[in-house]
């Protein structure tokens, strides 16, 4: 007891430089990180599982900057790996949100709009299909070792952009430039649906005009959702390489963003 009680300042600035900067880090990391950020994960599976890879990492990682903790320096310096580690948790949402995108736009072509499911992770109203895409986009990210993908990334931070860091030196534009990429990833992707969709009210279009007796809106609608979900069964065949692409584009460009 008396060892501890005499603990030096440069001593506990020490231990806070080794386990206090990482476990920052990576606790933003899993309350910004898709799956991680439920309601279903507690706050303290949470901070268990950050104290528990801080612990493992930290006897890896370069000496921190010596800091007062009781300065402003050291105040900073907790917000900049805040910022961090959030930063690389919206990219992986950004991923998700792509996926999740998908659907939304599929459900609108087929006149699903109005299907919408509740969603337990953030109790809003979500259309079905994106629910859909986002659920196989998460089992996919665990099937493809994505978590750990992600994990090796940020403990490669710590070399690329250390501790000390200013976050300044970050480039930010990467990452906003992220949200721009997703909305055109998602429309590039969901493009045959769009175009087999539009297909088909064009179709009925026509129909309607060489048969004007024909009653469009029962056979539209039954056949709208016949080739959507057509549409659907055919985009799972290449989810599953594409959702490796933009995996790999997101990480890169992440850590791309810390050079």
């Amino acid at each position: 007891m008396s060892s501890l009680l005499s603990l030096t300042s440069g001593e506990l600035v020490s231990w806070m430089g080794t386990m206090w900067w990482p476990f920052v880090r990576f606790s933003a990391l899993l309350w910004s990180m898709p799956v991680f950020d439920n309601p279903a994960v507690t706050p303290r599976s949470r901070i268990m599982l950050a104290m528990m890879l801080a612990f493992l990492v930290a006897p890896q990682l370069p000496l921190a900057p010596a800091i007062d903790i009781f300065s402003l320096d050291a105040v900073i310096l907790t917000v900049e790996q805040i910022v961090f580690g959030v930063m690389m948790g919206l990219s992986l949402r950004i991923l998700f949100e792509v996926m999740a995108m998908i659907g939304l736009i599929l459900s609108m072509q087929m006149g699903l709009s109005m299907a919408l499911v509740m969603d337990p992770g953030s109790g809003n109203q979500v259309a079905l299909l994106g629910q859909l895409f986002w659920i196989m986009c998460a089992l996919l990210f665990f099937a493809a070792d994505g978590h750990l993908i992600t994990l090796t990334v940020m403990v490669d931070s710590f070399e690329v952009f250390p501790i000390g860091r200013s976050i300044y030196e970050f480039d930010i534009h990467s990452i906003v430039m992220l949200f721009a990429w997703m909305f055109s990833s998602a429309l590039l992707l969901s493009m045959p649906g769009i175009i087999a969709m539009l297909l088909v009210n064009l179709t009925f279009g026509v129909a309607s005009r060489a048969a004007p007796s024909l009653n469009i809106f029962v056979l539209g609608f039954p056949m709208s959702l016949l080739m959507g979900f057509f549409c659907v069964f055919m985009t799972l065949e290449y989810t599953g390489s594409s959702f490796s692409s933009l995996t790999y584009y997101v990480l890169s460009t992440f850590s791309a963003a810390m050079r």
